[in-house]
């Protein structure tokens, strides 16, 4: 029995600080936009939504943020909602003190020789390093905002979702539960972080062409994770047993049941 009950912390452990440390650094990395398109060597898509024409120009933290994704799923199947809202508001708490400490430190003045020693780029140019430090970690108060709240929302969104699937289903179709439960957290996620952020800032249909255009990315990512769902669970399974991986899992189901 001791054995078993360190399997399963470990196994928490393991998943909670995988879910975190990528939902941090996604946050960190957030405020760098890329060309999803360049990045593929494709030309710009120039969709027209709404009459805006929108490219896929994503914010960095998209490229690690689909780990987030399927450590939730695994969390919130073996660990159920209580495991999930644990990580989730611990993880949304380290977040906003990650920027609290950024924001303070951004506030310290530079010592000169650090400013003198790192003021020319790579071809010669000056550029004020404080300046840039400050510039590319000190994001906006709106944005951090919009962003936990929609971290959160999406994250509750995404238990009730998958345990109402698990409840349909039984153990059967993982991948229904699964994929399911991500697409309709992403689609809270896409909307509610641009308009808390952006609203007033942009118009609102500029800001629902966005998040379509987001929304389009989350959705292809979200399928094409469907197989790395499998093998977490394979390997889960593996470590703790297919028997008590079984009995987790239902228990997990029947106490999420209670707090939906």
């Amino acid at each position: 029995m001791l054995a078993t009950e360190q399997k399963k912390n470990r196994l928490f452990v393991v998943l909670a600080g995988i879910f975190l440390c990528n939902a941090l650094v996604a946050e960190m990395i957030g405020v760098k936009i890329f060309s999803g398109e360049q990045t593929l060597g494709l030309e710009p898509a120039h969709l027209n939504i709404l009459g805006f024409t929108m490219d896929f120009n994503l914010t960095a933290g998209a490229v690690i943020w689909p780990v987030v994704f399927i450590t939730t799923d695994l969390i919130n199947e073996y660990f159920g909602k209580p495991g999930v809202q644990r990580i989730s508001f611990l993880t949304a708490g380290l977040i906003a003190y990650a920027f609290v400490v950024i924001f303070l430190t951004i506030e310290l003045p530079p010592a000169q020789w650090w400013l003198d020693a790192n003021n020319r780029d790579a071809t010669g140019n000056y550029f004020d390093m404080n300046f840039a430090f400050n510039k590319i970690l000190g994001q906006g108060q709106r944005i951090i905002l919009g962003s936990l709240v929609a971290f959160l929302l999406a994250q509750l969104v995404d238990v009730m979702v998958f345990q109402q699937l698990r409840r349909a289903t039984g153990p059967k179709m993982l991948w229904l539960r699964a994929t399911g439960s991500t697409l309709v957290s992403q689609l809270v996620d896409s909307f509610v972080v641009l308009f808390v952020a952006f609203y007033g800032t942009f118009s609102a249909g500029q800001i629902v062409a966005i998040g379509i255009t987001n929304y389009l990315y989350k959705f292809g990512v979200a399928l094409l994770l469907t197989p790395l769902i499998y093998l977490g669970h394979y390997l889960i399974d593996r470590y703790l047993g297919k028997d008590e991986a079984m009995r987790m899992s239902e228990e997990a189901a029947e106490k999420s049941q209670t707090l939906l």
